[in-house]
């Protein structure tokens, strides 16, 4: 008859293993093997302590051997299995990754993974098991435009420092206006979201004219100053800049940062500007939308308030964007600028290289 190895333990191994077999947070096999190990210690057989931890002889067996060969820390690692032969090998994982990226089908911009599968002879789930693995994503596409502003980098350092380090006894205004925002009337009344349903609108939409927002957002503390108006020349720049003035307290200067729009440098603008000292105007580089922080507060009145509403008249639209504004007044949140002008500045001449190779 075959006897088994006999276990002898030193008082650490034993803490240890007690230690495993009882402690909530081991898994319960590492649990189930210490358990072995302690009643093999005990002189136990290993019909005796399968029968107790309710496992197979040859298990108790393998895990005596192994404790015996490598001590506790043996106990904590499975062996490797061979597994099933992947069915994806690395050549063809290669191939599917340069197909999508260097290649395109003949009626088409981009592949799908019926179409890439269709043309490689394989299966849509394993061209999608692949595009997740490498991150591509062939039917997501993103704009960007990189500024050719000669001032590009003085105007950035400009910006972004007001940002991250403003001045003492000054406030902070990121200024826009959002124009040609649209009274749209769907033609009828949308259907209500319910379980296993979502809302429902028009595609089809009555036009009853258009407003203009302009808006100055406090960097500090997140609260807007805004003004609702029919057309968006320096008249109306002006009066939102006499707004701005009414609004702020008299004591602090006042650092608008604003685009390149024409309006915003009127020979009108400048006059009223020469006389009103604390005024100081920061202008972003052109095509750089994204630096100035009020675009956020457009982006978010946007989806959340305009975009999925109905609205009969200018005069309603009017209404519901200044009772948006005052309830995001009642209790504003600042967005909090983290990119330094040397980070931004980096990722731009990575994305000039890579312009350039494209060109090439």
């Amino acid at each position: 008859m075959r006897v088994a190895d006999k276990i002898e333990l030193d008082p650490q191994s034993e803490r240890e293993l007690r230690i495993l077999s009882k402690r909530r947070r081991v898994e319960a096999r590492v649990q189930q093997r210490a358990s072995m190990i302690l009643l093999a210690a005990k002189g136990w057989r290993n019909k005796d302590i399968a029968a107790e931890v309710k496992r197979d002889r040859r298990q108790v067996a393998l895990w005596r051997r192994r404790f015996i060969d490598g001590g506790v820390p043996a106990l904590m690692q499975d062996a490797t299995r061979a597994g099933r032969t992947p069915r994806v090998t690395p050549e063809i994982e290669l191939r599917i990754v340069n197909t999508t990226l260097h290649e395109k089908p003949a009626a088409a911009t981009h592949w799908s993974t019926r179409t890439l599968a269709k043309h490689l002879d394989l299966s849509a789930t394993t061209i999608r098991r692949v595009w997740r693995r490498n991150g591509l994503k062939p039917h997501l596409q993103r704009t960007f435009k990189l500024s050719r502003d000669a001032r590009f980098v003085e105007k950035l350092v400009d910006v972004v420092g007001l940002y991250l380090n403003p001045p003492d006894k000054a406030l902070v205004l990121s200024c826009d206006e959002k124009s040609q925002i649209q009274a749209l009337n769907r033609t009828q009344p949308g259907l209500p979201m319910k379980r296993g349903r979502s809302g429902t609108m028009t595609h089809d939409y009555k036009r009853n004219g258009t407003t203009t927002l302009f808006a100055a957002l406090n960097t500090l503390d997140g609260t807007v100053i805004s003004l609702c108006q029919d057309r968006h020349r320096h008249e109306e720049w002006l009066k939102f800049l006499r707004l701005i003035d009414r609004k702020t307290p008299k004591h602090l200067q006042l650092h608008l940062i604003a685009d390149n729009y024409a309006t915003h440098k009127h020979p009108n603008v400048q006059k009223w500007l020469t006389k009103h000292k604390r005024f100081v105007m920061h202008f972003t580089p052109t095509s750089a939308s994204w630096l100035n922080m009020v675009e956020r507060f457009f982006r978010d009145i946007s989806e959340n308030r305009l975009r999925r509403d109905s609205f009969t008249s200018v005069d309603e639209l009017e209404q519901v964007i200044a009772q948006y504004i005052e309830h995001h007044n009642t209790d504003p949140k600042p967005f909090i600028w983290t990119a330094t002008a040397d980070d931004i500045l980096a990722k731009v001449t990575r994305a000039k290289a890579a312009l350039a190779r494209v060109g090439r």
